[in-house]
């Protein structure tokens, strides 16, 4: 029987770092130009957040991370890693959630949104966390060295669709509904953080960061939730 403590972080990641930019370089060079389309939904996710349209937000997201499960682990990362395949029903279960949440009435609380410092100050970090994936991690990714058709795209790879995904989430749920649609992909956040770890790159600290302003936009919704019920009862 195999001793897993003799095991290293390094034995689950098969490959170099060039061989995985090398990766995301294919999925832009095969899916394009369908990173237009999905840059398009991202915008369009963006005013269905704007206008509190949380159901349509989770029907248009359940696609999205059903295709990611599918494009990136299943069709392309499964061939680096044997796990990549596993994660990719990872993303599916996250797109069953996300209908889950859809069809159950799934609405915003905009009493507590409004009421406390804490929840406001989550929908900010909850906008930034958004933004972030849609837009500037792209364009930070070409800033540390990645080619452009190295940069990963929401809707085409699984780092920047988590993180957007994240921001969106943080931004119209609050209670069961948020930590349920957070954790798969917080979850992933932290595994590719610690795959480029292993690889030898900063864009590491970049996602180990993302990862702890999401839970600390977690935390405030929470908390300030919570106080807002306790005020309630007094």
């Amino acid at each position: 029987m195999n001793d897993w403590s003799s095991y290293q972080l390094q034995d689950f990641i098969p490959f170099s770092v060039d061989i995985y930019l090398r990766l995301l370089e294919r999925l832009n060079e095969n899916f394009w130009p369908l990173q237009i389309l999905t840059l398009a939904l991202g915008i369009a996710a963006l005013w269905l957040v704007a206008r509190h349209h949380s159901r349509w937000l989770c029907l248009l997201l359940a696609l999205i991370w059903a295709f990611v499960g599918y494009g990136f682990f299943i069709q392309h990362y499964a061939e680096l890693n044997w796990a990549g395949g596993n994660i990719g029903y990872f993303f599916f279960t996250q797109s069953f959630l996300l209908l889950l949440v859809a069809f159950s009435g799934a609405s915003v609380d905009k009493s507590i949104v409004k009421q406390h410092v804490l929840t406001n100050l989550s929908v900010v970090i909850g906008w930034a966390i958004g933004l972030a994936g849609l837009i500037a991690l792209p364009l930070l990714s070409v800033m540390i060295g990645h080619t452009w058709t190295q940069a990963e795209i929401f809707g085409i790879h699984a780092d920047p669709t988590a993180i957007t995904s994240l921001g969106f989430v943080l931004i119209l749920f609050s209670g069961w509904r948020l930590w349920l649609l957070a954790l798969i992909p917080a979850l992933w956040l932290l595994i590719s953080a610690l795959t480029w770890t292993v690889l030898g790159t900063s864009w590491s600290l970049v996602l180990f960061s993302v990862l702890a302003t999401v839970l600390l936009g977690l935390l405030c919704k929470s908390v300030g939730g919570w106080m807002v019920k306790q005020d309630q009862f007094i």
